[in-house]
C-alpha cells in the first residue's frame, strides 16, 4: 500500500516546483497589510475552492487587524493553484479566515468541522495551530499545519513547515561526512537560536563529534562573542551560525574583522541563508548551508506569477503541497485517505520543495540540499535525496 500511495501521490504532487529555501517559515517577519478589507473582498477570500465530494478546511490568516494579509492571500492562491493543477478536483476547500488570532482560529475550526471538513489544512501561527489542533483532535480529524514551533505538533497534528531541526541535522551530517570533527557554534539568544543550538548539540552527541566552544550573543551585538570564538578558532574545523539573513550582514563583518572566514574554517548555516544579502558577504564565501533544492519553487513561482500577476511568498508552497496531498489521497485511498497510517507513510510524498514525510510525532522530515556560497550565488555540493530510506523518526 505505501508504494502505491507514494507513486500516485508523487505523480499528483510532483508537477514541477521547488525552491530557494529562505528557510523555515518566518511569520515573525509579519505579513504586509494594505487598506482595510471590504465585505465584498472578505467574501471573495473565503469563497469555497473546488467542487469535489471530499471537504477539506483551509484555515489561513487572510486578514490581520483591519487589513488583508499578503502572506494569507498568497497561501490561499497557492491552494487554489493546487486544485487547478494537481488532480485535486475531488476536493472542496472550505476556506476560513482565522483573522491571525487564536480565537479566530478556534471559531474557524469549529465552523469548518460543522460544515463537514474531513481534514484541516493550516493555520500558520503557532497559537492558532494549537487551538485548531485541540478542536480537531476532539473531532477525530487530522490537521496539516504550517507553524515551525514543534511544540504544536502531535500525532494527528502534522507540521509541513520548514523546521529548524531538519536544517541542522542535514548540515551537520554533511560536514561530518566531509571529515569535520571539531565544531564551534556562534548562536543568537533568540527562539530560533535556542532551537537550533539544542538540535546542534543533540546531533553532535549522536554522531560522536566534539563541540569545542559555544558563544551566545544578544541579537545585533555579536562583537564580543565573535572575538571569543576567534581566540580558539585554531581548535575547530567548523563553525555553526544559525542566524537570520538580515543579521548576518553585521555578524559577517565581525567574522572578517577577526580573521574568520571559510578559507580557514568551514562555516555552516541553515536555510535562512538562501538570501541575496547573505550570498554576497565576503566572509561567507565558501560557507555551506542546508536548504530545499531551488528548482521546484522557481517553477512554482513562475506559474503563480502567470496566474496571479504577483510573486508568491516563500512559504506558499506549503499550502500548495498540503492541498495537493489531500487531493491525491482523496482520489486514491478511499475511507482511509486521511488516517494517521496513510499520512505517516514512511516512503513519504513528493512536493514542490522535494520529498517530505510526516513522523508519528507530527513533525516532518524533508529531503534537503547542501549549498555552497560562491561569488554571490550558490552551488549544490550535495543534492537533495529524491526518496527516503528506513522509518521516519517517531514512527
Amino acid at each position: 500500500m505505501s508504494v502505491m500511495i507514494t507513486k500516485r501521490a508523487a505523480f499528483a504532487l510532483g508537477v514541477s516546483l521547488l525552491a530557494a529555501g529562505c528557510g523555515p517559515t518566518n511569520p515573525g517577519a509579519g505579513p504586509n497589510l494594505s487598506a482595510p478589507t471590504t465585505p465584498v473582498e472578505s467574501q471573495a477570500l473565503t469563497a469555497p475552492i473546488g467542487s469535489g465530494e471530499t471537504k477539506v478546511a483551509l484555515i489561513l490568516p487572510l486578514t490581520q487587524g483591519s487589513g488583508p494579509s499578503v502572506v494569507g492571500q498568497s497561501l490561499r492562491n497557492a491552494a487554489e493553484l493546487a486544485i487547478a493543477e494537481t488532480g485535486a478536483g475531488g476536493v472542496t476547500l472550505i476556506v476560513k479566515d482565522d483573522q491571525s488570532t487564536p480565537d479566530g482560529a478556534r471559531a474557524a475550526a469549529q465552523a469548518a468541522l460543522a460544515e463537514g471538513a474531513d481534514m484541516i489544512v493550516g493555520p500558520l501561527y503557532a497559537p492558532n495551530v494549537r487551538e485548531v489542533g485541540r478542536i480537531a483532535r476532539a473531532a477525530g480529524k487530522p490537521v496539516i499545519g504550517f507553524s515551525t514551533d514543534t511544540s504544536t505538533a502531535s500525532r494527528g497534528v502534522y507540521l509541513l513547515s520548514f523546521l529548524v531541526e531538519s536544517y541542522v541535522d542535514r548540515i551537520v551530517d554533511f560536514a561530518i561526512s566531509k571529515g569535520k570533527k571539531s565544531f564551534a557554534a556562534l548562536v543568537p539568544e533568540s527562539d530560533y537560536g535556542n532551537v537550533a543550538l539544542a538540535e546542534f548539540q543533540q546531533v553532535a552527541a549522536k554522531r560522536g563529534v566534539r563541540i569545542q566552544a559555544i558563544e551566545r550573543y544578544q541579537p545585533g551585538n555579536a562583537a564580543a562573542a565573535v572575538k571569543k570564538i576567534a581566540e580558539g578558532i585554531a581548535q575547530v574545523d567548523s563553525l555553526f551560525i544559525p542566524e537570520q539573513a538580515e543579521a548576518m550582514v553585521q555578524v559577517s563583518q565581525f567574522l572578517g574583522a577577526n580573521g574568520i572566514d571559510s578559507r580557514r574554517v568551514q562555516i555552516l548555516g541553515t536555510g535562512l541563508w538562501n538570501d541575496a544579502r547573505v550570498l554576497k558577504l565576503p566572509a561567507l564565501q565558501g560557507a555551506w548551508f542546508a536548504a530545499p533544492d531551488n528548482g521546484g519553487f522557481n517553477a512554482f513561482a513562475g506559474r503563480y506569477r502567470e496566474k496571479y500577476g504577483s510573486d508568491p511568498t516563500r512559504i506558499a508552497t506549503l499550502a500548495y503541497d498540503a492541498v495537493s496531498l489531500a487531493g491525491a489521497l482523496a482520489r486514491t485511498q478511499g475511507s482511509q485517505r486521511f488516517s494517521d497510517n496513510v499520512l505517516t507513510n514512511s516512503s513519504g510524498f513528493n512536493g514542490a520543495d522535494g520529498v517530505f514525510r510526516f513522523t508519528g510525532e507530527g513533525l516532518n522530515e524533508r529531503g534537503l540540499s547542501v549549498l555552497s556560497i560562491a561569488n554571490g550565488s550558490t552551488g549544490v555540493v550535495s543534492p537533495a535525496p529524491r526518496s527516503f530510506t528506513g522509518q521516519a523518526s517517531g514512527t
